[in-house]
């Protein structure tokens, strides 16, 4: 086959829709070397070396040097499905939420999650609403749509009205190198680079209002003072907005300041580490499409506390605790019983591996491989 991507993308492997296309992209060259894949994007050329079976387009718009989001549109609109057309392309796959409305040939599109859609402070304005009907419009003049997990798959038959039987979900998985570590030089060396204290409870994340950190920090209140510390990873907030809520200040107006530490954005080469002498990682978000920190987190041997809602459950599986998210006591009660129930704890420690090794990036290729198939009717 001849398929066309969008590789809009590929040079932001900080965003989740980056590291998707670089993980399918890598396993396609392992195992699908006897295809060709068009990758076009708004750059001269690929951030790296592309493997043989992968050629690189640049497209340009004319809206290049004027207005970067109309670019983007024109991008995805009319650049890439007019390329495909001029490669006889067999098959488009637009690997996030923006597939053209017409196209010559089959067409893909993997929805992460519709959180503009569902979330209303996430529309982004006018022209983010307006954004969001093209791309729903688009979704539904798919061939076949992918998404991230059963539960996104629920929501986008039912809030884009697609039928089901073109709605797929296949999981993602987390980066190779993420597994527990046990070498206490490595775990001596990234607690002394974060100042971790000996025993905590981990957030690792963003700090919007979907994430819940003020509900993870309310619940952390209710603990006993003494013993473990909450530690919070991620980028903290340039500014304390409403939509981007200071974890610091809710932590001084609880008079918890002295038991919350806050680190900032963490080396990829650091997770795992930071993961594996977590005694819990703490993920009570009000909405996922996937949720990649509780996975990142079970692989590295370390037990979750999670949102009873969206997808967390099913990421999970009996590796964690579920609650509601808007539940604080029933959040606090998590908390204690991942710190007080020794043998229960261990239970949902020795259920991370089984969870672990149901996901991982060959199958995800795999299935979404035999999806182009279907999509072009070889399946």
């Amino acid at each position: 086959m001849k398929i066309a991507l969008n590789a809009w993308f590929i040079d932001q492997p900080t965003t989740g829709s980056g590291q998707y296309l670089s993980h399918l992209l890598d396993e396609y060259r392992a195992r699908y070397s006897s295809h060709t894949f068009l990758l076009c994007g708004p750059q001269a050329a690929p951030p790296a070396p592309l493997a043989n079976c992968c050629l690189w387009q640049q497209l340009r718009t004319p809206f290049d040097r004027l207005h970067p989001h109309m670019a983007k549109v024109w991008f995805e609109q009319v650049s890439f499905p007019h390329a495909a057309r001029r490669w006889q392309a067999d098959l488009l796959h637009v690997p996030y939420w923006a597939s053209p409305l017409w196209t010559s040939c089959p067409t893909v599109v993997t929805i992460h999650d519709l959180i503009p859609l569902l979330l209303p402070e996430y529309g982004g304005g006018t022209l983010g609403r307006l954004y969001t009907r093209l791309v729903s419009a688009s979704a539904r003049r798919a061939t076949h749509v992918l998404t991230d997990s059963q539960a996104s798959r629920r929501d986008i038959i039912t809030h884009l009205g697609i039928a089901a039987s073109r709605v797929e979900a296949i999981w993602l998985a987390v980066d190779p190198h993420l597994r527990p570590v046990s070498d206490q030089a490595e775990i001596a060396r990234v607690r002394q680079k974060y100042a971790l204290p000996p025993r905590y409870l981990l957030y690792l994340g963003g700090f919007d209002v979907r994430k819940n950190v003020r509900g993870i920090l309310h619940a952390f209140a209710r603990l006993d003072p003494s013993g473990f510390r909450l530690v919070l990873a991620g980028k903290l907030p340039v500014q304390d907005t409403p939509f981007f809520p200071a974890p610091q200040r809710i932590a001084q107006e609880l008079g918890i300041a002295d038991r919350v530490r806050l680190i900032g954005r963490v080396d990829e080469k650091d997770k795992a580490a930071l993961y594996s002498a977590a005694h819990v990682l703490v993920f009570p978000s009000h909405y996922e499409g996937f949720g990649l920190p509780p996975l990142e987190a079970i692989v590295c041997g370390t037990p979750v506390i999670v949102s009873n809602t969206s997808s967390l459950p099913e990421v999970v599986g009996k590796a964690g605790i579920a609650v509601p998210p808007h539940d604080t006591a029933a959040l606090a009660e998590a908390m204690r019983r991942m710190i007080g129930d020794l043998e229960g704890y261990e239970k949902l420690k020795a259920a991370c591996a089984p969870q672990a090794a149901r996901f991982s990036w060959t199958r995800t290729a795999d299935q979404t491989f035999a999806a182009y198939r279907h999509a072009v009717g070889l399946a």
